[in-house]
Formats: structure tokens, C-alpha cells, sequence
């Protein structure tokens, strides 16, 4: 049996080393040192006869005598004890941190894999180790150690994550008045198991502050804190959660999260980062998705097939905008392999965040970490082969390759109109020219007449002419018509009812092969469309659709990813709303669910709840349900001496972990400190913060591409902002927003110099205090003590004690009397301090 566990940082480098040691096989004939330790004979004859039949039948094969799968083989005691990659299999002095043991009781990896071993066996096991793992002394055999990537087999195909979802038997722990619904039984159980118990439950102004912000993202009104907080009851909160997820405000939210994890940004990317066309209608189709609580096997299906489905609609063409999120390269020195690169992007993203596997580690060559040889990624690539490049380097081919109208008929004939006038418009500016141009003509003498050939060169040309053939006047209102007229002819009108969408080229796919070592012009073996073989997945079902645009390929791919019997799916999205509700995964790698992925913390809670998401028809509001009303996610945050001691990373979550607001969350609350926040307007082109001139002069044309936005605009929630992959808004850099790249399952949460000075010293935390400090003095008037109550209360969400207040108002004192700030000075400062403040960033 392989035995794997969390490994420590140096042994995981030394097995990533190994892993990719590739392409040979070493044998060695060095054998393991003897057995030298003598044990009873009653205990050698419990080994022989109880202990060794349960290795021969469930563990020989891959650990017995010549056998080290993992670099380990059960065939003599010294061997057991050195261990293999995932350490000593046997610890006597902890005989419950072994890893055999850990492992034949499926905490974490589950071995053998045909099944877990009946409880006699387990007991047997268990006091063998107990009483010192007795063996017959003498040399364990010879091992031939294999290096390579792992192959698909039985075994890789049993693997807990690679293996069909089964609804688990929910736990029945003793005194479990705690529990309040299988969540909690999931978790009371395993902290039982390692002596613990869960937090007391968190203090209500905390709760409320906690699922205000999980849910939409913002900070609760202080006055919505104080009714709860004096009488918190289940009804309460109940409605508090009811009233919070059908918020318009929580897909802003939500939506943020999956944005990161498809790579969402607005803009190409390399040299000129050029804007991507009505992209933003995608952010808004994510956004309406949450908050129409959209089963998510139909989300899945719009975003990778929405234009093959037997119903396509506005919504479903918007969502294929998915596939033109990605970087590209509008100049590549080489167009085949800047093809190949975006169907790469396209595969390595879709396999991380719809299945949890980095199908894109085979491109070259076959995965070294997981059972995925380098044909099944070109298989899996074969259900993207015929789409359209995104287009080549003008914008007349992107719109042509990659936009498309979502009018209904009356937009259809507006937008005729539009049409029509501006061609009136351009075709009258014209006339205007050529009648000054006809004027000029017959003047004209030697070179000037190939010049005024060329259109550019005629301006320059009558220039010459100013006093002669035509008037200072008449020319300036010929530079002026001929300015206009570029300009409109330059930017026909495009429908207002466009979107950024995929295409194909017909119905008919080109052949996919298998490009050597991943070359783009080196092909090899032609595959066909087919799923990764160590799912153990069906055939796919291909049906073109009868408009004969596409092929139909990404139509079953789609529908395979939300079939029941996939085994990834449901897991890698409940795990994902798992993480988004408590910071960390039960699978905390949740792009990886792969065989070096990290283990589950709770296996059996993880498929329980990937079971309820399915027969709940895909419903994530039930999952938020179910989650938010657990005792599990009400514990306090608070610490624990003897919990952290047995249990310092809560990975059995024994409390709540507190956490930093990201990057969107603190500068919408800023803004909603200081009461200017525009929660109004939703949905639309994107807008443009003030960014300081010292940070645009880092591009290569300073102020390219940022645009200007009302001040009004510019008070929108973060998740509006215009996303260019080389310029990104300062204050969400320095707090980790995602690299938009690549796929981002989870954001760093780093503490730097950088996050500190641009919440002292940037023109934005200038202003916005200014602002708080205008807004505490219209409220609370001259009162130093009421501004400073207010401000807190805003900030913190709840009511400040008295000592708090104080000192607030002494800081104000001392701002004014030692250094000799202006009172106004002294209150904004106060309201820079308070913006500063850890309770206001972080969440308990």
C-alpha cells in the first residue's frame, strides 16, 4: 500500500526532485539493513500468523519482498521504520502518528485502495505496532526502485478524489448537543478523535460582522449591529442570512471569487495590452448568475458550451466569453505556437477550475505527478481545436473572429439608424473637404501634385496656400471639418448589444495530434476527443448542433463535467465554497485534487457535502445554507492554548480563523465608512479610479488605456473597475489582488511595508479621509467626543468603550497642541488613524 501524508517542506523538495528524475529507470540491489532487534516467540507467532497474512493479501503487491512503491516495502522491520517518500511508516514512540496505521484507517490516504481493511484487521495491525512491530531478524530483499511519472492503473483510478462521489453515514458523536446539523457532526467527530473540542460560540456584534462580509462583501450598518446584538436569536440570524444572500450585492461579491479562478481581466496583455470588447458583459453575467442563485451544472454548461446548447440565449452567448479571458498576442513572432499557447491556457484553466487537475502539466510530456500521460491532454485539447483564434493584430479582425450582436429585432433597428446617420455624417464632413480641396487643386504645381494624391499629405499641402488660394479663417475650418471627419470615420458606431463571445470554424474540426515534446510544428500521433482515462470516464457523446457553426465537442465535454457519476466536480466546487466561507479548502490545494494534491482534512464531510450539492440540483444556496447555519462556522476565533498546542494550523477546525479583508472588501469600506459609496448603479462598462501620475509614467505611453471616470462612477464597488493586466490600481496591488494571468484558486494574504504606506500616505487615503472627516462633521457637528464615537462606530461596527473615545479625542488634542495641525488638519488625520486601525481590515 502507498502511505502518503503532509510533508514537511524538505522532504517534499527531495520528492519533487525525485518526481522529476524522468524518462529512465534505476534498479538498485542494495539491500536494507538486517533486522537485529530479537523479539518472543509468542510475538514472532503473532506475527506470522495474524499480522503477515493481512500483508500478504492486501499490501504485497506494491510493498511486498522486491516491491517499494513510494520507497516503501513491508518485507522487513528496518524498512518499515526508515519508511519510504512519506516518511517512517512506523513511529513507536507515538504509535498514532504512524503513517501505515494512519493510512489502513483511511485518515487521509486511504489504503489499500480496493477498500478499507475490517476493524479486526485494523485492531491487528494496531498492536503489532503497539508491542514493537515484531519481525523475524535477517536482510529485507533486494528493492528495484522505479522512477517516472505515475501510470494509469487500478490503483491510481482507486485514488479517494478519482473514485465516484458516495454519500458517507453521517457521524453519531456522544454528547453532541453541539451538533446542528451533519456538518457539525462531521466536525465533532474528528476533534473527538484527536481529544479536542470546538470554540464557545462567537460574541453576535462578531457574527454579524463575519457573515456580513462573507456574504456580500461589506461592512454591516452599525445600527443593523446593535438591534441584532441585543437580541440575537436563530430567527434572527436566519433572516439575517436570508436577506443577505438574495442581496443584490452578494453576486458583487461572489462573483469576485470566480472571477479570479477563470483569470477575468479586461485588457491582452503584452506590448500594447489593447482592451478586450464588451468583456465587462461577462463580469455582469457572473455577477446576475449568483444572484439568481443559477443551478451551477447550468453555469458550468452557458460558460464552455453556451452557444451549442438546444436553447441558447443572450445570457448563454455572453457566458462562452469565458474562452476569451486569457492573455494574447496580437504580434507573435510565431501564430501557430501563440495558437497552441491559448488552447493550452484554455485546457490548464478548465481543468483546474471545473475538475481540480493540472491537466496542463502534460503538454510536453507526461505528467509527472499525477496519472495523466501527455495523449489525454491532446484528447482533452481536441475538444477545443476548431475554435477561432481570438484574431489577428487589427480590431476590425477581433470584432470579425471573436464579437458578435445579442440584440433583439428592435435593437436591430436601432442600431440600422445608428448606422445610417453616422454614414450621413461622414459622407457630409466629406463633401465639406472635397469642396476646398476642388478649390485648391488647379493650383497646385510640381511635387505638390503627387503629394495631394495622398490624403494624410493634404492638410500640410494647403497649409502653403493660406493667403493665396484660400483664407486663415477657411483653412482653420478645414483642419477643423477634416479633424472631425477622421475621427468618425475612425469609429463607426457598434451596437451597444454586442458581446465578446467564442466562435468555431464550422462543424468540421480540424485533426489534433499529439505535438512532440509539446512543439507546435512537430506533429505526432492523431488523437481524438476523450476524457482523462484515470476517471474511468464514458465515451464522449459528440452531436453537432444543426446550425452547423460548431462542432459540438465542447457541448460533451460540458455535459460530462456535470454528470453525476464525474468524481471531481461536485468535490472541487463545494470545496471552493467551503474555502470562500472559511478561508481554507477541506482540500486546501483546491486546484489540485491530483495524487500530490493537498490531503482532505475532512474526506468524509467533503463527499457528504458533494452528495447534498448534487441531489440539491446543483443548488449553491443550499450549500451557503447549510454552512452558515452550522456551529461550525459560528465558533469564535479566539485562541486556545491546548488546541493550539495539538492543532497550531486549525486544519481540524477546532475555531473560526480570523482573516484580513482582500483587497476589494478594504477599499470598499472605506468608501463605505465615509458614507460615499455608490451601491446605486450595478452592471455596465467598467470605471477608472484616480491613478497617481508617478505610477502611470511606468507604462510605455503614460495614461494609455485609463481612461476618466465622474467622480460619481469612480465610488463604485471594486469589482467595476477596469481590469488592464499591465496597470493595476495600486491600493488592491499592495493587498494581493489576483494576477489575472492564470487561474487563481486562493490569494496570497502577505504583510509588507508597501500595504502600510499607501494606507497612510496614498492620494486616495488622503482623500477619502478628508471625507470621512466632512461626513463625521455634518453628523456629529462640533462635538470632538460625537465624531469620534461616530468614526468608530462606523469602522469598527459596534459601539467603542469609553477609553476608546478617549483617547480618540485626546490624539485630536495632541494633533493640534504639539503639533500644531489646523482642527480640520487634526480630524482628518484622526480619520486616517482610524482607517489604519487592525480592527477595521481584519475579521474575526
Amino acid at each position: 500500500m502507498t502511505v502518503l501524508r503532509l510533508l514537511p517542506v524538505a522532504l517534499m523538495l527531495k520528492r519533487l526532485v525525485a518526481a522529476f528524475s524522468i524518462g529512465w529507470t534505476a534498479l538498485s540491489a542494495t539491500a536494507l539493513p538486517a533486522d537485529d532487534k530479537t523479539f518472543p516467540a509468542e510475538q514472532l507467532d503473532f506475527y506470522k500468523k495474524d499480522v503477515l497474512p493481512i500483508l500478504e493479501e492486501h499490501c504485497y503487491k506494491c510493498h511486498g519482498p522486491g516491491k517499494a512503491k513510494g520507497g516503501l516495502t513491508l518485507a522487513g522491520r528496518n524498512a518499515i521504520l526508515k519508511g519510504g517518500e512519506s516518511g517512517p511508516g512506523v513511529d513507536l514512540e507515538n504509535v498514532g502518528e504512524s503513517v501505515l496505521l494512519q493510512a489502513v484507517n483511511y485518515e487521509g490516504f486511504e489504503m489499500p485502495p480496493a477498500g478499507k481493511l475490517p476493524a479486526p484487521q485494523l485492531a491487528t495491525l494496531r498492536k503489532w505496532v503497539e508491542i514493537g512491530l515484531p519481525m523475524p531478524a535477517g536482510d529485507a530483499p533486494a528493492v528495484a526502485e522505479t522512477h517516472g511519472p505515475p501510470k494509469v492503473t487500478e490503483e491510481t483510478k482507486n485514488f479517494w478524489s478519482f473514485r465516484k462521489v458516495v454519500r458517507p453515514d453521517v457521524p453519531t458523536p456522544k454528547d453532541a448537543g453541539w451538533v446542528a446539523n451533519p456538518i457539525d457532526a462531521f466536525i465533532l467527530d474528528k476533534l473527538r478523535q484527536n481529544q479536542l473540542e470546538p470554540n464557545p460560540p462567537a460574541p453576535p456584534q462578531q457574527l454579524l460582522r463575519r457573515v456580513h462580509y462573507d456574504l456580500v462583501g461589506l461592512p454591516p450598518q452599525p445600527d443593523l449591529v446593535d438591534s441584532y446584538s441585543k437580541a440575537p436569536s436563530e430567527g434572527a440570524y436566519n433572516d439575517l442570512v436570508e436577506n443577505l444572500l438574495t442581496s443584490p450585492h452578494h453576486g458583487e461579491h461572489y462573483g469576485r471569487y470566480w472571477l479570479d479562478l477563470v483569470r477575468y481581466a479586461e485588457t491582452n496583455s503584452f506590448e500594447r495590452d489593447n482592451p478586450k470588447p464588451f468583456v465587462w458583459r461577462y463580469r455582469d453575467y457572473v455577477i446576475q448568475a449568483f444572484n439568481q442563485n443559477k443551478p451551477y451544472d447550468q453555469f458550468v454548461r452557458e460558460q464552455l458550451a453556451g452557444d451549442e446548447l438546444d436553447a441558447v440565449t443572450r445570457d448563454s452567448m455572453i457566458a462562452t466569453a469565458y474562452y476569451r479571458l486569457g492573455l494574447w498576442d496580437d504580434e507573435p513572432a510565431d501564430p501557430l505556437l501563440a495558437f497552441y499557447d491559448g488552447i493550452d491556457d484554455i485546457v490548464g484553466t478548465t481543468g483546474q477550475a471545473f475538475l481540480g487537475l493540472t491537466l496542463n502539466c502534460a503538454r510536453c510530456h507526461d505528467h509527472k505527478l499525477d496519472p495523466v500521460p501527455q495523449a489525454d491532454y491532446y484528447r482533452f485539447a481536441a475538444f477545443f481545436r476548431n475554435i477561432r483564434h481570438y484574431g489577428k493584430r487589427s480590431d476590425e479582425s477581433v470584432m470579425e473572429a471573436s464579437v458578435m450582436s445579442i440584440a433583439s429585432p428592435d435593437e436591430d433597428v436601432l442600431d440600422a439608424e445608428q448606422k445610417q446617420r453616422w454614414e450621413q455624417t461622414v459622407a457630409a464632413l466629406r463633401k465639406h473637404l472635397d469642396r476646398t480641396e476642388d478649390q485648391i487643386r488647379p493650383h497646385l504645381v510640381g511635387g505638390e501634385k503627387d503629394d495631394f494624391t495622398r490624403d494624410s499629405e493634404r492638410l500640410r499641402v494647403i497649409q502653403k496656400h493660406i493667403g493665396a488660394e484660400i483664407s486663415q479663417d477657411d483653412f482653420n475650418d478645414y483642419a477643423r471639418v477634416r479633424r472631425e471627419w477622421r475621427e468618425l470615420r475612425n469609429r463607426p458606431p457598434r451596437s451597444a448589444s454586442q458581446a465578446l463571445v467564442i466562435k468555431e470554424n464550422g462543424s468540421q474540426a480540424p485533426e489534433t495530434t499529439i505535438l512532440i515534446r509539446g512543439n507546435a510544428h512537430a506533429d505526432g500521433d492523431v488523437v481524438e476527443p476523450a476524457f482523462p482515462a484515470v476517471l474511468s470516464p464514458p465515451a464522449p457523446n459528440i452531436a453537432p448542433p444543426e446550425s452547423g457553426a460548431s462542432t459540438g465537442r465542447r457541448r460533451a465535454l460540458a455535459e460530462w463535467i456535470v454528470s453525476r457519476d464525474n468524481p471531481l466536480t461536485a468535490r472541487v466546487m463545494v470545496n471552493r465554497i467551503w474555502q470562500w466561507h472559511f478561508g481554507r479548502g477541506l482540500v486546501p490545494s483546491t486546484n489540485n485534487f491530483g495524487l500530490q494534491g493537498d490531503p482532505a482534512s475532512h474526506p468524509e464531510l467533503l463527499d457528504w457535502l458533494a452528495a447534498e450539492f448534487m441531489e440539491s440540483g446543483w443548488d449553491l444556496r443550499h450549500l451557503h445554507r447549510l454552512i452558515l447555519a452550522s456551529n461550525t462556522y459560528k465558533m469564535s476565533s479566539q485562541g486556545n492554548a491546548a488546541a493550539l498546542a495539538k492543532d497550531p494550523q486549525n486544519l481540524l477546525m477546532w475555531r473560526f480563523d480570523m482573516r484580513r479583508l482582500r483587497a476589494e472588501e478594504i477599499r470598499d469600506s472605506i468608501l463605505a465608512v465615509n458614507n460615499t459609496l455608490n451601491l446605486d448603479k450595478m452592471f455596465g462598462p467598467s470605471i477608472y479610479p484616480v491613478i497617481e501620475k508617478e505610477v502611470l509614467a511606468g507604462q510605455s505611453m503614460p495614461g494609455a488605456g485609463w481612461n476618466q471616470s465622474t467622480d460619481e462612477d469612480r465610488r463604485r464597488r471594486s469589482i467595476y473597475i477596469h481590469l488592464k493586466r499591465s496597470l493595476t490600481v495600486p491600493l488592491l496591488a499592495n493587498f494581493d489582488v489576483a494576477d489575472t494571468d492564470f487561474t487563481c484558486p486562493v490569494r496570497f494574504a502577505t504583510t509588507q511595508p508597501t500595504q502600510a504606506l499607501s494606507m497612510l500616505n496614498s492620494v486616495f487615503l488622503q482623500e477619502e479621509s478628508q471625507k470621512l472627516a466632512s461626513y463625521l462633521k455634518e453628523s456629529a457637528g462640533k462635538d470632538r467626543s460625537a465624531q469620534v464615537r461616530l468614526a468608530l462606530r462606523r469602522a469598527f461596527q459596534r459601539e467603542p468603550a469609553e477609553a476608546e473615545v478617549e483617547r480618540g479625542v485626546k490624539l485630536i488634542e495632541s494633533l493640534e497642541t504639539e503639533f500644531g495641525q489646523a482642527p480640520d488638519a487634526a480630524l482628518r488625520y484622526f480619520c486616517l488613524t482610524v482607517l489604519n486601525l487592525n480592527e477595521f481590515v481584519y475579521l474575526d
